[in-house]
Formats: C-alpha cells, structure tokens, sequence
C-alpha cells in the first residue's frame, strides 16, 4: 500500500494502539513474546488495512488473539515433537547395552537429530524413514526436486557435524540411507 494517507492512518493507529495491543500481549505471554506477538498483529493488520473497522481496538486484539493462538500450537507440535524424540533417545540408551553397536549407533544418530531444526529433521526423514522418493520429498515439504537435494546436502552436512559434536560414532546410518535420486 503506497497511498500516503493510508500510511498516515496506519501509522496513527499503530501509535495509538501498540502499547494496549502490547499490553494486552504481556498479560497473555509475558514480556519475552509479547513484542513479537505485537509486531506480527500490526503486519497482519497493515496486510488487511482494507478490512480497518471503526473501532480498531477490538479487532486488533482478535488479531493479538489468533497471533497467540498460533504461536501456541507451535510451541506444543515441537514440545510434542522433542519429547518423542527424547524418548526414543532413552528407549535406545536403556537397551543399548543389551543389543549392541547398532542401538549404540541409533542412539547417537536420535540425539544428534534432536539437535537440528526440525526443517533439517523433516528433510532427512522423509526418504530415510519414511521411504519417500526425493520428488515425493520435494512435493511433501512444498519445493522443487533440486532444491529438495540442497536442503537434503545441508542437512546431512549440519547432522555429520552433530554427530561430531556428540560421541563417536558411523554417521553413515541415516546418511547412506537417505536417496539421492
């Protein structure tokens, strides 16, 4: 939007309603989260500036609402996620003793998964574990085949030096297993 005086207006509401938007954010979240959520409520209402009711309060704090909402299921899919990982990382440590080198091995490769970004886990996954074709891949995480094949190679670059980081061990678990076609 480029027309000066819907930039004007934004600007004026945006200066008369961040610190109650921000507030409203605190009480919420707390003030670690709260300016985040603050920032992304007025890009979301600078993206629907058309949709501006008379009284912006209110439909400014929905948007805070929706942001916090958001942010929420966020943190409980990966709080979900780690936890699954950290239990199959305990799984394996329990029975590594027992089972030998290879559950040795899991283990190290769960925990230095644990430790990348869960883009790098879904990446590297999708065809080791779940036995998807690289275009399958691509397709499931919304790229193309060849960029598919560059976040597979930083990928494995970033787990080799997790696995470094960690115990010795044989990266070539989970990398050899990965297709690169």
């Amino acid at each position: 939007m480029t027309d000066p005086d819907a930039v004007g207006r934004f600007t004026a509401i945006y200066d008369e309603f961040h610190p109650r938007v921000y507030a409203y954010a605190v009480s919420r979240t707390g003030r670690q989260l709260a300016e985040e959520v603050a920032s992304e409520t007025f890009c979301v209402a600078w993206r629907r500036f058309g949709d501006l009711p008379s009284r912006p309060l209110p439909w400014l704090l929905g948007i805070a609402r929706n942001v916090l909402r958001e942010s929420y299921r966020a943190q409980v899919k990966q709080s979900s996620l780690d936890a699954e990982l950290k239990s199959w990382v305990s799984e394996a440590e329990l029975t590594s003793a027992d089972v030998g080198e290879a559950v040795v091995e899991r283990a190290q490769v769960l925990q230095a998964l644990s430790r990348l970004s869960s883009g790098d886990r879904e990446v590297l996954t999708l065809v080791a574990w779940h036995g998807l074709s690289a275009a399958a891949a691509a397709k499931v995480i919304g790229t193309s085949k060849a960029t598919y094949f560059v976040k597979l190679h930083r990928a494995r670059r970033r787990l080799e030096q997790a696995l470094s980081d960690g115990p010795a061990t044989r990266s070539s678990l989970l990398i050899s297993r990965t297709e690169t076609s």
